[in-house]
């Protein structure tokens, strides 16, 4: 009975929603076997610090942010031919502080208001066949490969003539492959490749502005290891390339090339229940990103 219920608190933790902020992600554990027809729901809550990603050609510097930002989370995990699927979507909702330089002088303004609309929805092709909890619990982790798609809709507060906004006004998308190898009974490896496209924001700031970005691509690596079947930690590192933007066809020198680094810890607290705290701040930057996050979610399961 205790190892049924330790599978349970495993599917359960792998399942965890994710808490991103401003598109720097760092997701332990994305591509891992689960049991199909689970619903999940999840409540978070994110505090972010530091310096924000501003064009340069905006006329402000030194530039400051303190930003709060609970979210809600729900997903579901299936058969979609033939292989195990999942889906899920947040919705995040923001509170801002935001310091600096505004042509030499010294300005702050709060925003708050819901963020972009995110969907990811991942399939995983190798290694983990679609099961369901009681076949789930006879099995054993295996090499995974798997593939998704996240999906930000521009669902989030934006007002053409403010230079900071939370939301985006645009469409991202980003297609990726990712792989999870466990490297003994305790120690698991993540090693995912994407790449995020971008559509315009036809009303940039003051408003009757069109700004472009170039393709950003994403990679990241994360080393965990399992206390037990239903606790783990992990290490996770991503780095960023590219997603130099435009502002009416002028370039700006804006390319990204930075490192962040994290760590993840997931705990149970019940059958249905966990929680998720995490870490992550920019080790190597370039320009932008370089802030620092702190994370917190709880999640139930319905089988």
């Amino acid at each position: 009975m205790n190892v049924f219920r330790n599978q349970i608190y495993l599917a359960l933790l792998l399942l965890v929603l994710p808490l991103s902020a401003l598109a720097q992600d760092l997701d332990p554990r994305a591509y891992a076997r689960v049991p199909i027809n689970m619903t999940f729901f999840g409540v978070g809550f994110g505090y972010t610090y530091g310096n924000v990603l501003l064009d340069p050609s905006l006329p402000l510097k030194d530039l400051e942010a303190d930003m709060e930002s609970p979210m809600f989370g729900v997903g579901h995990t299936m058969n979609l031919f033939g292989f195990t699927s999942q889906v899920y979507a947040t919705l995040p909702y923001a509170w801002a502080q935001i310091s600096g330089k505004l042509n030499g002088v010294d300005e702050s303004r709060t925003r708050s208001g819901f963020g972009d609309m995110r969907l990811r929805i991942s399939m995983l092709l190798i290694g983990a066949p679609p099961v369901t909890l009681e076949e789930f619990r006879k099995g054993s982790p295996d090499f995974i490969l798997g593939l998704s798609l996240s999906i930000t809709a521009p669902t989030g507060q934006f007002f053409p003539d403010k230079l900071i906004n939370i939301g985006t006004n645009r469409w991202s998308f980003k297609p990726e492959i990712g792989i999870s190898y466990p490297l003994s009974k305790y120690w698991f490896v993540d090693v995912y490749a994407g790449i995020w496209l971008f559509t315009n924001n036809n009303e940039f700031f003051p408003g009757n502005s069109v700004r472009s970005q170039n393709p950003l691509g994403s990679f990241q690596t994360h080393i965990s290891y399992n206390f037990n079947p239903a606790m783990w930690a992990a290490i996770d590192f991503t780095y960023y390339t590219g997603g130099q933007s435009s502002v009416n066809g002028i370039k700006d020198n804006n390319d990204q090339n930075n490192v962040r680094v994290g760590a993840t810890f997931n705990l149970p607290i019940s059958r249905s229940q966990a929680i998720k705290l995490a870490y992550s701040t920019g080790a190597i930057i370039r320009f932008g990103a370089d802030f620092s996050t702190i994370s917190l979610a709880w999640q139930v399961a319905f089988f």
